[in-house]
């Protein structure tokens, strides 16, 4: 049979026709591929790793009510405790439902063990009011300790499953993308062997947009994740560009989550703050922890809502941010990280870290008054309700700052120097107005107490 130019050119457009429709099914079915691994992380891994974030967080907030009751035996931390307990039980529940393969043995011990923390507490609790208060204080650093430490492990473990698993799928798309690019590449040559006429028709509409996504892969692969196709298309090069960024998108989610970033303020969180302070405690040289909290932001909260109180959140971060800056040439080693809801932390040489709080106070009582009303700014307090649901004034908003310094030599953990900032905290927090105190401070006061106690 002898061939026509025509049929020639058909059975080449058939040909090449094929190819691309080869190399389009080829490169979506990939894709759909990565869309599953990407969905396996955000929808599984990353909930688990979340999950287990917050239990740990829990845990330290059920440590830090069983030691103040110890301190203050107020029942209502006894209250905070046991809704502490319900929330990491809720935890446990959830993990337990995700079916994570590996770990049974793991929830069942964290199960056990987070009871057996109940039952030391309760323990606790009748050992103070039996005016046994020595005897629950060395249960509490006893088996307490012990038990809280294996807790903590068993945390660490999921912690560790889930970032592994989250590794793994991360480096299965980024060899997944790499291999379906070069692939489609190699599709869309040969396809222009097929064919010199159609050359033009296969540069422009084939091959030039396979090669856009193979470079945005590889940029993502480098963690890129903004760059921009530019292929506004209604073929399905261009649904696959589209899905492409959809993933894109979503990796890029997943990576802020997974550097531990706040959402809100896009500063680091919590685990990002526990490195910096063990870093700091292991070169054994003297540094200060700042602990800043806003005081009366709820009932602001409440009174402007949740949306306007989340502006004076990012405002403080803004705050920070500028007096680190322009506050010399120490910068880079100042951390500012940011704990959740109106928490923020500051870590910096000791005179650094004063000069930065005392300039964060006075910046902030002037700029949060633009938050307020006019009304409520002249009166110097607002009106809302108290948890009871009765009608009541509030202070305007103020700001504490507990700054507690070491050199790795009183605090052997990050925790261990976090609670005391915390317990300084609430301290200075029952001082008018805002405040930057120094546990030093602190301590002098105490020993001169002392001292005109004994003369």
């Amino acid at each position: 049979m002898k061939l026509t130019i025509n049929t020639k050119l058909l059975l080449s457009y058939l040909a090449m026709a094929l190819l691309t429709v080869v190399a389009s099914t080829y490169a979506f079915i990939s894709l759909q591929n990565l869309n599953k691994l990407a969905y396996a992380i955000i929808n599984r891994d990353f909930i688990v790793l979340d999950i287990s974030k917050k239990m740990m967080d829990t845990l330290f907030a059920q440590e830090s009510a069983e030691k103040k009751h110890l301190i203050f035996k107020d029942p209502s931390l006894a209250v905070i405790f046991w809704t502490r307990s319900r929330e990491f039980e809720e935890g446990l529940e959830t993990l337990k439902k995700n079916r994570i393969g590996g770990l049974e043995k793991t929830l069942s011990r964290l199960s056990l063990l987070h009871k057996r923390y109940g039952n030391i507490f309760s323990r606790e609790v009748s050992l103070i009011q039996e005016n046994l208060s020595e005897e629950a204080n060395t249960l509490s650093d006893g088996y307490g300790k012990k038990n809280i430490e294996a807790i903590a492990s068993s945390l660490h473990v999921i912690e560790r499953k889930a970032e592994k698993s989250i590794d793994g799928r991360m480096n299965l798309i980024k060899a997944q993308s790499v291999g379906a690019s070069r692939i489609t590449v190699v599709l869309s040559a040969v396809s222009l062997i097929v064919g010199f006429s159609l050359a033009l028709l296969i540069t422009y509409n084939i091959a030039r947009p396979l090669r856009k996504l193979e470079r945005a892969t590889a940029l993502i692969a480098e963690g890129q994740f903004d760059h921009s196709f530019n292929m506004n298309r209604p073929d399905a090069i261009g649904s696959l560009a589209r899905a492409f960024l959809v993933m894109a998108e979503r990796l890029k989610a997943l990576e802020a989550l997974n550097l531990d970033a706040s959402p809100l303020t896009g500063l680091p969180g919590n685990m990002a703050i526990e490195r910096e302070i063990e870093r700091r405690l292991s070169e054994k040289k003297l540094f200060s922890l700042c602990h800043v909290d806003l005081d009366n932001f709820k009932p602001f909260a409440d009174k402007y809502g949740y949306a306007w109180g989340s502006e004076v959140i990012k405002e403080v971060a803004d705050i920070l941010r500028s007096h680190r800056r322009t506050s010399g040439q120490d910068q880079e080693h100042d951390f500012i990280g940011h704990i959740g809801g109106d928490d923020f932390i500051i870590i910096s040489e000791p005179d650094r870290a004063e000069h930065l709080s005392k300039q964060f106070v006075a910046d902030f009582d002037r700029r949060i008054l633009k938050f307020y009303r006019e009304k409520d700014r002249i009166n110097g307090f607002i009106i809302g309700k108290d948890r009871s649901g009765n009608q009541q004034k509030f202070p305007l908003i103020t700001v504490t700052v507990a700054i507690v310094t070491d050199d790795g030599r009183r605090f052997k953990s990050p925790i261990e120097m976090a609670m005391a900032a915390a317990e300084l905290k609430e301290y200075a927090k029952e001082l008018p107005g805002s405040n930057y105190v120094k546990q030093e401070d602190i301590d002098r006061e105490n020993r001169d107490t002392q001292v005109k106690c004994l003369k």
